[in-house]
């Protein structure tokens, strides 16, 4: 199966010259992780000389050294080459999913015109850990091919509903907030015509530094404006459960240093935050622990899927449930912080799922 990669390439002119840094900036940040140069060029497949060729090489580019040897302290970045390192995790962050989606249109344009097309499963849904998990394992052997798009809760519904998706995301949260949520997409479910699969949990809460320096301990700490925060686009599913528990502790978010303040994915506000942009954002537990953060649980959210009931008997939603249910899935999601597995691969009524928070008739 053809595949299509969209990478940022990092490019610095400097009037005479043009280079491109992708590479250093990603043995930079090894360095940062490990704090050896001998570690960080072995993970980088570099001999340790051509690794200090590219530092000095670069340092001299920017007339300023990107990284320091301390004695028994092993090798840091400087401020300069924290700060390079840093936008590069951002920049990263940011445009992942928007450029998978263009991958993804792009991938949908040439398909027609490939031989040994193979099975393709449609999924819009909202980005998360646990959906690019399940993608790789469904692609790994290339007998079947995943169209992902991520969209919000609502515009998955309506795409399964134009028939655009075969399968359309929902995260829903657990508790007091779980009716409005369902409210929400009450129009586009119809419990004679849809079914709904079990998939996960995951927690969200508040990402904060490392140890938490400033205690941001809840949502009313917020309102400090000393403490900055960065928030979701408030069209996204999580950006909503935002403004929903806003709403609920009677919080006005106005009132919240860096509200308006947005990025579109929980890695990129996570990014924020690692890289002292901001102090705090809400996202998913995955993503504090990817950028080594702190994580301040406030609710757990289930995620399910919608699927219209005829396409059950497919041979690519059989495989598709296959997965799901394969202990394998199971075992890479348990190493997904802040993910657990909710009756994967399970398919239900919607009214038994949803009897017990809100009537959809």
């Amino acid at each position: 199966m053809i595949r299509i990669e969209i990478e940022p390439v990092w490019r610095f002119t400097n009037g005479t010259d043009s280079q491109s840094m992708q590479a250093m900036l990603d043995f930079l940040n090894e360095i940062r992780v490990t704090g050896k140069i001998t570690q960080a060029a072995d993970r980088a497949h570099m001999s340790y000389r051509h690794a200090w060729n590219s530092i000095e090489k670069w340092s001299a580019f920017f007339e300023t050294p990107l990284v320091e040897r301390r004695q028994g302290h092993g090798t840091t970045l400087t401020p300069f080459g924290d700060k390079l390192v840093w936008a590069a995790q951002r920049l990263r962050a940011r445009l992942k999913p928007q450029l998978e989606n263009l991958s993804q249109e792009l991938e949908t344009e040439i398909r027609p015109f490939l031989p040994h097309d193979p099975w393709i499963i449609r999924v819009h849904a909202s980005h998360g850990f646990a959906v690019a998990k399940l993608r790789e394992l469904l692609t790994r052997h290339g007998e079947m091919g995943v169209e992902l798009r991520y969209v919000s809760n609502q515009t998955a519904l309506a795409s399964l509903t134009r028939n655009e998706c075969d399968l359309a995301g929902m995260h829903l949260p657990q508790g007091a907030l779980r009716q409005q949520s369902l409210a929400a997409c009450k129009a586009w479910l119809q419990p004679n015509v849809h079914r709904v699969i079990g998939f996960v949990t995951r927690e969200m809460g508040l990402m904060v530094k490392r140890g938490n320096p400033l205690g941001i301990d809840s949502l009313q700490r917020l309102l400090d404006p000393s403490v900055r925060f960065v928030n979701r686009d408030p069209n996204s599913g999580t950006g909503l459960l935002f403004d929903q528990l806003l709403a609920q502790h009677r919080i006005d978010g106005a009132r919240i240093n860096g509200y308006s303040q947005i990025e579109f994915t929980h890695a990129a506000v996570a990014a924020y935050v690692a890289s002292d942009m901001a102090d705090a954002c809400f996202g998913v537990e995955a993503a504090a622990r990817q950028f080594d953060l702190d994580f301040v649980r406030l609710l757990t959210e289930d995620y399910v899927f919608v699927c219209i009931k005829p396409t059950l008997d497919t041979a690519p939603m059989k495989r598709l449930l296959g997965v799901m249910r394969d202990p394998e899935f199971h075992a890479a999601v348990a190493g997904l912080p802040g993910y657990a597995i909710k009756d994967s691969g399970v398919v239900k009524a919607v009214r038994d799922v949803f009897r017990k928070s809100a009537d959809v008739d």
